[in-house]
């Protein structure tokens, strides 16, 4: 068996962004900055420290963010990322175990690539091949 690939983000949508940063801010003490459009107004989330790069300081600990709710129920749902070392390797891994795709990987500038999926049980999750260092 190969190496495990790790959870490494969660998302969660919301109806008013800047109202779920206050209450995650306020109640958890957690960072937010909001993207721009050019990133569909994305919230990341920090929960944790990270260095001058943006790599987390506390082993197990991860990172999040917050997008503008859908209509589609299945997209409001909080999800997690995994991340994979070959996301078109991955993708054919969870079409073969019984998931479906969600479109195709989307670059994320300065970050990786990135696209959802659906498992077995109907959960969307995402995964993520992370940009080269």
């Amino acid at each position: 068996m190969s190496e495990m690939n790790p959870v490494v983000h969660f998302e969660m949508a919301a109806e008013n962004r800047k109202r779920m940063s206050e209450f995650y801010s306020n109640v958890f003490g957690w960072k937010t900055q909001q993207l721009g459009p050019e990133m569909s107004d994305y919230i990341v989330a920090q929960t944790t420290e990270t260095s001058e790069n943006g790599m987390i300081k506390t082993p197990g600990a991860i990172n999040g963010g917050f997008y503008q709710k859908m209509d589609d129920a299945i997209m409001n749902k909080p999800s997690i990322v995994i991340s994979v070392d070959d996301i078109k390797e991955s993708m054919e891994k969870i079409k073969n175990g019984g998931g479906k795709i969600l479109g195709e990987p989307m670059p994320i500038p300065g970050v990786g690539e990135f696209v959802s999926f659906i498992d077995t049980e109907g959960n969307r999750c995402s995964i993520l091949q992370p940009a080269s260092m």
